[in-house]
């Protein structure tokens, strides 16, 4: 075995070790997330530039911004022409391309300034083949057994090179540049990029460490089932997959239900779960919201923010962002008019006005309701302080009548879509068009 690769022990060390309790500030409660790709945002891709875009995501509802990492970007393996901004060669320095400190200094006072919050990707696991550390500290990381660096097991990309967190100094050092970013700069939080593969342990430390500067939330970036307890937010990747799956008709709509009961069984504080359709991974390696659910695109933007959970937008989607957006060249998002932003704007409204649609323990626990067509018809029920919300999707190529069994749910809805009034009786008989849904309010 060589020295400093991870033993059976340390694997169980990763899987049992409880984090400190999650804060979850009052302003997360109606907050919506939206991830930043800063390089392909604007034809320039700095701070600057997309600085100008700040009053329309304040007008779209949007209230904490993702950034995925602004770090300078390693030469050695590089992938592609530019390289991966998750292959890290400095973490305490500024990619140029992006802009200076000044201007990321700016770019954060900006984004405070207009009532919103600022979370940063940090890529912990592993660096470039470059990174300042292969000089200086060789020794942080992990080797095979002849002495060689190696890349990461959970990682297919070559491009990065593993840290070993059995190193105290790596953990003291890791912890420090976070905190660094936090203090020089007023950041709100952190992504934590594949936080599973680093000790659960550090993570506790990380954030006692930083909520003795302000407080801070910490949103864990992997699977969902290999999250420990103590994250503020946690990705639901298992719905975006669910949702792909049911879209090819691989499988019916009871695999998104199995997702929705398992939230509503678990008692565990693995924080609130972010419900999304794309991020910068999927959509650069899968494709677009409309390549991988087709017709069913807006009907899952719209569960996304009735169901239990965060919802997280990803840049362009507002504008109907139909490509993948290069992870490692220059690209960028053609922006524009687009029926997404007048839904991606009502929808962040109605998250905002209707507290049983707020997040975690502040707003309305899910109900899943018995359908006549449990394989088609996901029918989800909320309420809170006399708000209430009724939503129902078709997840389906096809039209489909059927029954709702609401018997406790009567009395006058207004409709999301046609924003009439409809009468609920309790014994609903709807119909509803291939992929589509309907979201019913009362308060």
């Amino acid at each position: 075995m060589c020295a400093h690769c991870q033993t059976p022990e340390q694997s169980r060390q990763l899987e049992s070790s409880s984090l400190v309790q999650a804060t979850q500030p009052e302003w997360m409660k109606n907050a919506v997330l939206y991830e930043v790709n800063i390089r392909q945002y604007t034809p320039e891709g700095t701070f600057s530039a997309f600085q100008k875009h700040l009053p329309r995501l304040k007008e779209l509802g949007v209230d904490i911004l993702w950034l995925m990492p602004i770090h300078p970007i390693g030469k050695e393996k590089r992938k592609g022409t530019l390289g991966s901004v998750y292959a890290v060669q400095d973490y305490y320095a500024i990619h140029t391309d992006m802009g200076t400190k000044e201007e990321f200094r700016a770019l954060i006072q900006a984004i405070h300034e207009a009532g919103m919050y600022v979370l940063m990707d940090w890529a912990a696991s592993a660096t470039a083949w470059d990174h300042v550390l292969t000089k200086s500290h060789p020794d942080w990381y992990l080797h095979d057994d002849e002495g060689n660096f190696i890349t990461p097991e959970h990682n297919s990309q070559s491009d990065v090179i593993a840290l070993d967190y059995n190193v105290a100094a790596l953990r003291e050092y890791m912890k420090n540049a976070m905190t660094y970013w936090v203090t020089e700069y007023d950041l709100d939080g952190y992504v934590l990029h594949v936080n599973d593969k680093v000790l659960p342990s550090f993570w506790e430390d990380v954030r006692k460490t930083l909520e003795s500067v302000r407080p801070v939330i910490l949103l864990a970036d992997a699977p969902g089932h290999s999250v420990p307890t103590g994250f503020d937010i946690v990705s639901g990747w298992e719905l975006e997959k669910a949702m792909q799956a049911v879209s090819r008709g691989e499988v019916s709509a009871a695999v998104i239900r199995v997702f929705i009961q398992s939230q509503l069984d678990s008692t565990s504080n693995r924080g609130i779960r972010m419900l999304y359709t794309s991020n910068h991974e999927k959509n650069a390696e899968e494709g677009s919201v409309f390549e991988r659910f087709g017709k069913a695109a807006e009907a899952y933007a719209v569960l996304t923010y009735t169901m239990q959970g965060i919802p997280m937008i990803y840049s362009g989607q507002e504008v109907g962002l139909n490509h993948s957006l290069s992870l490692t060249e220059k690209d960028e998002i053609s922006w524009g008019d687009h029926p997404f932003n007048a839904l991606y704007s009502r929808l962040n409204k109605l998250k905002k006005d209707n507290p049983a649609l707020w997040n975690g323990a502040w707003g309305g626990r899910m109900e899943l309701l018995t359908t006549s067509n449990p394989d088609q018809i996901i029918a989800i029920y909320r309420v809170k302080d006399g708000n209430r919300v009724l939503a129902v999707f078709n997840c389906s190529p096809e039209e489909v009548r059927f029954t709702v069994d609401a018997q406790e749910y009567q009395g006058d809805f207004k409709s999301f879509k046609s924003r009439s009034t409809a009468t609920l009786t309790g014994k609903e008989a709807m119909t509803l068009p291939a992929w589509g849904y309907e979201v019913y309010t009362a308060r």
